[in-house]
């Protein structure tokens, strides 16, 4: 079982390295349904947490990744695209990517918001400098969280709607990449 899981994880992997190849969806069906995707994602956490509502208001800008997989047995990945909105429209398509190894066990999908708070932060992450470290957390969304968001180096990260079941859940080891609309 574990080595059929570890076989998974690495096939998983591979898929991230693999699929990353574009940021923005190829065709106008893909960009219109990723659009939309991520403007339900960023509705349905904005009524699930006034406080959250109130810091994507005033963030300078901000990325929705509607549904991001991650998966690992040992090593691991995790990949999902995404949009960001600065002043609620949307100016590009984003990606994450993540390769992990070490003590990790399980699959997941959930939803990652990135906010950013100023333009320095925002042309960083455009610029695909930006990728958050080992030591990088996201506030699990629940009622209240929020409220208490802080910012590090500018960025403050949210993630909502988790499903399935995984050992690790750190967002250390992210890289993005950027392509305006």
């Amino acid at each position: 079982m574990l080595k059929s899981l570890s076989i998974a994880a690495l096939l998983a992997v591979a898929g991230v390295t693999s699929s990353a190849c574009t940021t923005a969806p190829e065709s106008n069906t893909g960009k219109a349904k990723i659009r939309e995707e991520a403007s339900l994602a960023a509705s349905k956490a904005r009524d699930q947490d006034a406080g959250l509502a109130a810091t994507l208001d005033s963030a300078h800008a901000y990325a929705v990744f509607p549904k991001v997989g991650k998966g690992g047995a040992g090593a691991g990945g995790a990949y999902g695209k995404g949009v960001v909105y600065q002043d609620g429209q949307a100016i590009g398509y984003c990606d994450l990517s993540q390769a992990t190894l070490g003590l990790q066990l399980g699959a997941q999908t959930y939803t990652e918001i990135v906010c950013f708070e100023n333009q320095r932060a925002l042309q960083h992450f455009m610029d695909g400098d930006m990728a958050f470290d080992a030591q990088a957390t996201a506030v699990a969304l629940e009622a209240g969280a929020g409220t208490n968001a802080s910012y590090r180096n500018g960025v403050a990260v949210f993630t909502t709607d988790e499903k399935g079941l995984m050992a690790e859940a750190s967002v250390g080891g992210q890289k993005f990449t950027y392509e305006a609309i």
